[in-house]
């Protein structure tokens, strides 16, 4: 049986009931209503009725037993060191596709941790694969109703799954799917497609077999396995060219053609990789269903074409643009998309120059062309020496999440010494890249903010 720790409060809410019944920093959360806390779920569940008991242990260890009358669902006003409130849940699976055991040693420890946590899917929208998990926790997710809990399948043929994850308990997690679909909890699955290995006939067998979880799962992506140039050792994969992509597309089309009509709902969505390797266009923004699987890839060149398109028709020829000369980096996927979008800003503003330059993944290798991917030592040696302008433009995603740091460790600051020029990080919304690349915000009127 895990054995639960006493929670520590990093910081308590001035004006909060925490401060009124005297919690303090440093002061171990021990039980609530008499029941033992193991993470934040339990944390908040326990917390929300109008009377409830909490102990707490000081720290010269005394405890005390504190009777608490609030409003239904009022928060306490405590924060933890460990928003989660436990330890992270790391992976116990080998699988052929992951992309952490294709990262080059000698970078930061973070990088190389393996989440496989269905609270860090709910919270944060991670994909588990349920291997990890036990009877309880899919009871826990089930009583808190936690929706939606994000899934990577890869495949619904249980002997084939085993394969990929190298666990052989990872057919049978497959169960635990059911269970929660049949609960009521809302899920998000997602496939990692390996050639010759669950593409194909058994993309079909995966396909039919989880829209038989429709409505609760309410979407599945498709996205090819990334691989990088550090796979010595590893399962041997190949990457996808324009006829498998074609093939892909077309499997998944056919259900979508299949699936609509009854469910109202496209359910299986190709991520946008297999349309620019197949050489097609993008689908209307109608077939994505709302967009459930941006994080995924899946759709968000078009939402990103259509917010620029609708933010550009509103403004006017006449208006009040500033002369300047930009740059813009991004990954090789996105390239072609900019590179239009661009082209739409000058024509109508031939002040404004801006120079595009697709970069080159050669940290991770050419077959990784998503942005965020990129670092900033590529970034860097080829762009050093080219025309930039004024400013250099580079998307949100190519820094780590809340710090201005590549993955390579590079600050924004760093990188713009090393190109002597400044460096502006552009939200991911059409509005925001138009805003960027003009320099400033437009109001009605065209006068400049």
């Amino acid at each position: 049986m895990k054995k639960i720790q006493p929670h520590i409060v990093e910081s308590v809410a001035e004006g909060s009931i925490a401060e009124e019944m005297e919690i303090e920093k440093g002061d171990a959360i021990v039980e609530i209503n008499g029941n033992k806390i193991e993470d934040i779920f339990d944390y908040q569940y326990h917390t929300q009725d109008e009377y409830i008991e909490v102990l707490i242990r000081k720290a010269s260890g005394e405890e005390w037993l504190l009777e608490i009358d609030k409003e239904y669902d009022e928060d306490l006003g405590i924060t933890f060191a460990n928003g989660l409130m436990d330890e992270y849940r790391s992976c116990c699976n080998k699988c052929i596709f992951c992309f952490i055991d294709q990262m080059p040693k000698g970078m930061r420890d973070t990088l190389y941790f393996k989440d496989d946590d269905s609270r860090l899917s709910f919270l944060q929208g991670n994909y588990v694969t349920l291997t990890n998990m036990s009877d309880d926790d899919i009871d826990r997710i089930i009583k808190y109703n936690l929706s939606p809990i994000n899934v990577s399948f890869q495949t619904t043929n249980p002997e084939l799954r085993c394969m990929m994850l190298n666990n052989r308990f990872a057919g049978k997690a497959l169960e635990k799917a059911w269970k929660l679909a049949r609960a009521g909890i809302t899920m998000n699955g997602q496939i990692v497609l390996c050639k010759g290995i669950n593409d194909g006939k058994e993309l079909e067998r995966s396909i039919e077999e989880l829209s038989q979880y429709l409505p609760n799962l309410g979407s599945v992506s498709v996205v090819p396995v990334g691989l990088s140039r550090y796979r010595e050792g590893l399962y041997p994969l190949e990457p996808f060219n324009a006829q498998d992509a074609r093939n892909v597309l077309e499997i998944i089309h056919r259900w979508q053609d299949r699936l609509y009509p009854e469910y109202g709902v496209h359910f299986v969505h190709a991520s946008d990789e297999w349309y620019i390797l197949a050489g097609d266009e993008l689908p209307e923004e109608e077939r994505y269903d709302g967009y459930l699987q941006l994080e995924n890839g899946v759709g968000m060149l078009r939402l990103l074409i259509n917010e620029f398109n609708e933010y550009f028709d509103t403004l006017g020829a006449d208006m009040k643009v500033r002369a300047q000369e930009i740059s813009i980096a991004t990954g090789r996927l996105a390239y072609s998309f900019i590179k239009e979008m661009a082209q739409k800003i000058t024509n109508r503003y031939p002040q404004v120059k801006i120079n595009i330059y697709p970069i080159r993944n050669d940290f991770f290798g050419e077959q990784i062309t998503v942005s965020g991917l990129l670092t900033g030592q590529d970034i860097e040696a080829q762009l050093k020496g080219r025309q930039l302008g004024e400013r250099l433009l580079l998307p949100q995603n190519v820094l780590r999440s809340g710090e201005e740091v590549f993955l390579d460790d590079m600050t924004v600051t760093e990188l713009e010494k090393a190109l002597q020029v400044s460096v502006d990080i552009v939200k991911s919304s059409g509005r925001d890249f138009i805003d960027a690349v003009v320099g400033s915000t437009v109001s009605r009127n065209g006068d400049l903010i």
